[in-house]
């Protein structure tokens, strides 16, 4: 432990406050890459400030209820890498984590947009910094358009158009799209958005906001992309044991040509495609009658410091230095997706750490418009009922109709209850 001791000094001509060493903790999730960078991170800024700070890290797996279980005793680390889907659980009311607007004068908040400090706010109170920001995009492999002679689809009924020729030049086993699970529930939300210009859930009733007609023609849609050979089925893709998309070797050979992911997760679905594949990001594909583009943002992840804290200010510099100080900047690189932080993004940018695909899919997820996401969303009940029912109705055991109203009344009873 350090012995180092900084002395608390104020001075009313700079208003300028220093804090007394300090010994914190630092929760995380990650891999091998964050565990490493975020490690040496914590040393400079740790350095820089006086205080010694102890990493705390583990895989995804069980990370969700070891939080629970510290929130629960009062044992959770002082900084919190917390997952943007948790505000609802831990935080209901904005009170499960500190308010770090107390902290104005300690991190500098300008460096993000105010869309993203009400993305980490719950009832005004600012529960946690976005340290980047995600959305679904559409990437298509250009390789596979090419030999098809096709161009990148730029609407929806590009994208049908795409599948007859696909077929017919390059074989019956190629499909210009990819769709099932999760990613086939998020193409359904995003055209039920798009054509009704509501988000699934309302933030202000905190019920579904779609009428049954609105949801049914959603998953409707989605039959059609089946029917008409846009995806596979959600049948055929389990019988081929239902392999994520990076370790599908019809993804990595080019016969799957589209998908439909998170912008953060380029490298990871690019990295497994056979040399010569080039997967390139797209504006988002959109209907006729659209009245918004629905783009799904959202945090990919939140820096937290927690309510009971004994030195929350000294985390205050802790988190402010691993966001905005360009030496803790360049050293946690983009292990953690492009950084929402303006001065993080410009670093790291100007020292040529992030992949200039990843900066256009990144831009893409920016600019594009949308009605917001509730982080209820991704409730994991929520997300149970829309799946567990939207697979019954992929198997033809329910008609859409009816799966629409179990989908609502069940995400509705969940909301009620929380």
């Amino acid at each position: 432990m350090r012995t180092l001791i900084m002395s608390i000094a104020f001075f009313a001509a700079t208003g300028q406050v220093t804090v007394s060493a300090a010994d914190l903790r630092m929760s995380w999730w990650g891999s091998e890459d964050r565990h490493i960078a975020t490690r040496e991170a914590l040393e400079h800024c740790g350095d820089k400030f006086g205080h010694a700070i102890s990493p705390e890290f583990t895989g995804w797996t069980g990370h969700q209820e070891k939080i629970a279980t510290q929130l629960a005793g009062r044992t959770e680390a002082d900084i919190m890498q917390i997952n943007w889907p948790w505000l609802p659980l831990f935080s209901k009311s904005g009170d499960g984590f500190a308010d770090l607007n107390q902290f104005r004068d300690v991190i500098d908040l300008g460096q993000w947009s105010d869309a993203d400090l009400r993305s980490g706010s719950v009832d005004g109170k600012l529960n946690g910094l976005p340290v980047s920001t995600t959305g679904r995009v559409f990437m298509f492999n250009k390789t596979t358009y090419d030999k098809a002679g096709l161009a990148i689809p730029a609407t929806w009924d590009d994208l049908f158009a795409a599948a007859p020729v696909m077929k017919e030049k390059l074989g019956q086993d190629y499909y210009p799209f990819e769709g099932t699970g999760l990613d086939a529930r998020l193409v359904v939300i995003l055209r039920t958005t798009q054509k009704t210009g509501k988000d699934l859930i309302d933030p202000a009733t905190q019920q579904v906001a779609w009428t049954m007609q609105e949801l049914a023609e959603g998953l409707d849609f989605y039959q059609t992309m089946v029917d008409r050979g846009v995806v596979k089925s959600w049948k055929d893709v389990a019988a081929g044991g239902n392999a994520p998309l990076h370790e599908d070797p019809e993804w990595a050979s080019g016969k799957i040509a589209g998908t439909y992911q998170w912008s953060s997760i380029y490298g990871k679905i690019a990295g497994p495609m056979e040399e010569g594949q080039q997967l390139v990001p797209v504006k988002l594909l959109q209907v006729a009658s659209a009245t918004t583009q629905g783009v799904y943002r959202k945090p990919s992840m939140l820096f937290a410091i927690s309510k009971n804290s004994k030195e929350p200010r000294a985390a205050a510099e802790i988190l402010n230095c691993l966001l905005n100080d360009p030496e803790a900047v360049a050293i946690l690189g983009a292990t953690r997706g492009v950084p929402s932080s303006k001065i993080a993004l410009e670093e790291l940018t100007k020292a040529g750490s992030i992949e200039p695909v990843q900066i256009e899919a990144n831009r893409i997820v920016l600019e594009s418009t949308g009605v917001g996401v509730s982080p209820l969303n991704e409730h994991p009940r929520v997300a149970d009922v829309f799946d567990t029912t939207f697979e019954a109705f992929a198997y033809g055991q329910i008609s859409p109709e009816r799966a629409a109203a179990e989908i609502i009344d069940g995400i509705n009873a969940i909301l009620t209850g929380i």
